[in-house]
């Protein structure tokens, strides 16, 4: 863990000085120091102290650096092919367990030519088109504004019944990992 530097990088942006903390919290400057250099390692309840300080939840302090914020600016979207269809799918955000896409389906294309099944769940918003979507003996037709959701393990398929291309939010979460393009 990389407390003290998180610590630092806090303290800066909010302009205090090591000193302003200390006074805050009864702490030497020497022992914080140490603790924005990583020398030493807080006890909880010091933690608690210097969070409070700083006016952040002292959970934020404790957090590895790839579950903070992560940021994709529009501009620099990974941009992806998916299937036989060759669906545009533009990767907005996502966690460990959560993935989120931007999905353009052209007029008649799907996600496959038969239903496909594999772990986690998914969240869909049609942005833009007509969509068919159907999960095992489930099936409609959605139109912009419209969303459906289901259990990713039970094969299904979306398709493009519109004359335009058809664009879909798609929020999928997995217990595992991602490690491939589900679509």
């Amino acid at each position: 863990m990389d407390i003290g530097s998180t610590i630092r990088a806090i303290r800066k942006r909010k302009r205090m000085t090591i000193a302003q903390i200390c006074d805050a919290t009864g702490l030497s400057q020497g022992f914080m120091s140490q603790v924005e250099t990583n020398k030493t390692s807080p006890s909880i309840a010091t933690l608690e102290s210097i969070a409070n300080t700083l006016k952040v939840p002292l959970a934020y302090l404790l957090l590895q650096k790839e579950d903070r914020m992560n940021i994709v600016r529009k501009e620099e979207r990974m941009i992806t092919r998916s299937g036989t269809e060759h669906l545009k799918v533009e990767h907005l955000s996502s966690t460990k367990n959560v993935r989120m896409m931007l999905v353009e389906i052209p007029p008649g294309a799907s996600t496959g030519e038969v239903p496909h099944a594999h772990e986690g769940e998914e969240v869909h918003v049609v942005i833009k088109g007509k969509i068919y979507a159907e999960q095992g003996e489930d099936a409609a037709e959605f139109e912009e504004g419209d969303s459906f959701s289901w259990n990713a393990c039970t094969p299904h398929l979306v398709k493009n019944i519109g004359e335009e291309p058809a664009t879909l939010l798609i929020t999928v979460y997995r217990e595992s990992e991602h490690k491939q393009d589900l679509i």
